[in-house]
């Protein structure tokens, strides 16, 4: 019988270990240049992005959608990672559902603002911007007729399709820069974006891989945006980096993204869709203050996923724990207070470990991290803190109840 040990391993890591990362490696994939023959139904290719004209192109000719669903995948998955759509909204066609939008936008953030609420935002300062958790519940229950027109979109649609296939679930949050306001760190975004990087390292090879193929990141211009603005960074094709979830903390990489990053301007009703393995980061608005509050840079951003992420059956955790927790706590107490790996192995099958989808309004990130409890934290917690039964699953309803639209 052979020996397994690191001298007679046969087989690779199925992990990407914190130290994989190499930058050297990832100025090779990021030096590349788009090849404007490639993509021919682009009206341009700028800064190694392609840019279309929506309002050139015809959504009845299939042929041509179907051209330019292979052209934005090759885009998303192997190419520069990231598209500009001009005239997705256009204002010709457009004019009266944006204008209602934001002023529904408009009319929800000033009602949030009265409200006090402290609003956790995953990267800026709480309360520097203006932030809308859910603007697409939100819109819809601020103005139903403007919300239809919105989203009966059809390019929206097509975009959609292209990366996550027909059973996609949009979600939208609003972002409007003040002049003044910084720009954010370089980073990839949901899902394992959103985890620390020692959780990150813990999910393998294909795990890393597949999760770029989940989400599609879009956003639409709810003002022009010069670059003066700060409109989103952007270094393409380092969503082709294999360990690039383990690597967009590091001060290297963040380094050499500051030094090789691009941008462009958008204007109003522009959209623009990348893969979320994309290192990116929105800009600084550096637009002059006035005392009317100058320059407000304005997107609705949409995070769209895909339906297949889901188990297969619906789980409650709450009356299984109701059930539980005695027994459970009663050997958590006499483990001498530690969760040996009987108990962990139980709460791990038993809860959900990852804490979306979420309500951002009533669980929003927590301050040092990107992402709100999970229910298997909440259990640990309790387990640590003593809860008794009743106050386990008082947390765990709460959750639930907090976590609802």
């Amino acid at each position: 019988m052979a020996i397994l040990n690191g001298s007679h391993k046969t087989v690779p890591s199925r992990l990407f270990h914190i130290d994989t990362p190499n930058l050297e490696d990832f100025k090779q994939i990021c030096c590349r240049t788009t090849d404007t023959s490639t993509y021919p139904l682009a009206a341009s290719v700028d800064q190694n992005i392609p840019i279309y004209d929506a309002r050139t192109l015809d959504l009845q000719d299939t042929d041509l959608t179907t051209n330019l669903q292979d052209e934005w995948y090759h885009i998303l998955s192997t190419g520069p990672g990231i598209l500009v759509l001009k005239g997705m909204y256009d204002p010709a066609q457009y004019a009266e559902t944006l204008h209602t939008t934001n002023n529904a936008f408009t009319s929800i953030v000033t009602r949030e603002r009265a409200s006090a609420t402290t609003k956790g935002d995953h990267f800026a300062a709480s309360g520097k911007n203006d932030r809308i958790w859910n603007s697409f519940s939100k819109h819809a229950l601020e103005d139903p007729t403007s919300f239809i027109d919105y989203y009966s979109n059809p390019w929206l649609r097509l975009v959609s399709e292209t990366w996550l296939g027909p059973a996609y679930r949009v979600t939208a949050q609003v972002n409007v820069v003040k002049p003044g306001g910084a720009a954010q760190d370089s980073h990839r975004d949901y899902h394992l974006g959103f985890q620390d990087r020692d959780r990150c390292a813990a999910f393998p090879r294909s795990i890393q891989l597949a999760s770029q193929h989940l989400t599609l990141q879009g956003a639409v211009a709810h003002s022009d945006m010069p670059l003066q603005s700060g409109p989103t960074r952007f270094l393409p094709f380092s969503q082709t980096y294999e360990p690039g979830y383990l690597a967009w903390r590091r001060e290297d990489f963040r380094a050499f993204f500051q030094e090789k990053y691009v941008a462009l301007p958008l204007e109003f009703g522009d959209g623009l869709f990348f893969n979320p393995a994309v290192f990116h980061a929105a800009g600084a608005n550096e637009m002059d203050p006035h005392p009317d509050g100058g320059f407000h840079r304005k997107a609705n951003l949409l995070q769209i996923s895909s339906g297949l992420g889901k188990t297969m059956e619906s789980i409650d955790v709450v009356p299984l724990v109701e059930k539980c927790w005695g027994t459970l706590l009663q050997r958590f107490q006499g483990a001498g207070g530690k969760l040996d790996g009987g108990l962990e192995n139980f709460v791990l099958a038993l809860a959900d470990g990852y804490p979306f989808p979420t309500n951002l309004d009533r669980r929003p990130p927590a301050p040092n991290g990107m992402a709100p409890e999970s229910e298997q934290e909440i259990i640990i917690r309790g387990l640590k803190e003593g809860w008794g039964t009743e106050r386990a699953v008082e947390e765990l309803r709460k959750m639930k109840a907090d976590s609802c639209a």
